[in-house]
């Protein structure tokens, strides 16, 4: 079976055309290699695939040829990707609106201390 299409019968992606789309980007490996689309999978093997910014780690139990409800699929796949950090170990990102125009010099100078760069030694 292509993983392309299991990946999207395993209901990790939303179509078939997104599925291809990430194994052309490179985030998606069998057994530790860069997977193409019509590469094939089989029972027992390890998929990581790069969802949102975060890796999955996903076993293949049962190789689906159509999209089937979510708990078939969940079936199909065992999951053992690991829990997400909590939310305070994740660091906090400064964003500035889109459109807003260039900082001034005191937004700057506030986002390089945010940031921890303010350049004091």
């Amino acid at each position: 079976m292509r993983i392309d299409a299991w990946l999207w019968a395993v209901r990790q992606f939303k179509t078939r055309s997104a599925a291809t789309a990430a194994c052309r980007a490179g985030h998606v490996r069998v057994n530790g290699e860069r997977a193409k689309a019509a590469q094939t999978v089989r029972p027992g093997d390890e998929v990581r695939v790069r969802v949102e910014g975060f890796d999955r780690h996903l076993i293949v139990r049962l190789t689906l040829v159509k999209r089937v409800s979510a708990t078939v699929a969940a079936t199909a796949v065992e999951d053992r990707t690991p829990p997400p950090p909590p939310r305070e170990s994740v660091p906090i990102v400064p964003v500035r609106d889109r459109g807003s125009g260039r900082p001034t010099k005191r937004e700057r100078r506030d986002l390089e201390r945010l940031r921890g760069r303010d350049g004091v030694a």
